[in-house]
């Protein structure tokens, strides 16, 4: 099941020019102490009208999310004690060779199963699939692969050597990963 959202990435971990926070929204905040290298350091995520206050003077981007839940239940309905303890946080550029209807077909139907699969230690997983860039970055959407421990993600991402290579080669069938983001490794509040 697919659930509009809106998502607000912004440059700085904490930004009180965004005052969107009625309780609907969600805090992905980068773990890394320094995040000038990263492609943002937090991101809010809910369905607030509220968001739609952002500009480009507040945040770095604003854009219009389906969140398809395909491991655990959607975001919204989870619990405190349910949230992920550890988020990887990948922002994803269509392939041109294949475009953004293709790429999204493929990410949700070929990707995904192939992440569960392969992702053995995630607890949740959600794509956020662009449908509209109010402004910002071009991406065409962010995969959430949550995991119980910053060390799970780091070290547990993958079941295999075999695995990893699955997931490399299936990516570059739907993404552009010379213009992809690296990951934003986040905790969730």
């Amino acid at each position: 099941m697919a659930t509009l959202k809106l998502a607000a990435v912004f440059a700085q971990k904490q930004n009180p020019q965004a005052q969107t926070d009625d309780g609907d929204s969600l805090r992905f905040t980068a773990t890394a102490e320094q995040t000038n290298h990263l492609p943002f350091a937090s991101m809010l995520l809910g369905t607030s009208s509220n968001f739609m206050r952002l500009s480009e003077n507040s945040c770095i981007g604003l854009y219009l999310v389906s969140e398809r839940s395909l491991l655990n239940k959607p975001l919204n309905e989870l619990s405190c004690p349910e949230l992920p303890a550890s988020v990887g946080i990948f922002p994803m550029v269509a392939s041109p060779r294949v475009g953004k209807a293709a790429a999204d077909e493929h990410w949700q139907n070929a990707h995904a199963p192939l992440a569960l699969e392969v992702h053995e230690a995630m607890t949740h997983y959600y794509q956020l699939s662009v449908l509209h860039r109010f402004f910002g970055p071009d991406w065409n959407g962010l995969a959430l692969c949550c995991f119980a421990s910053e060390t799970d993600l780091r070290e547990k991402m993958y079941n295999s050597a075999e695995g990893k290579r699955r997931i490399r080669e299936d990516i570059v069938r739907f993404a552009d990963t010379q213009t992809s983001p690296r990951r934003v490794v986040a905790t969730v509040s």
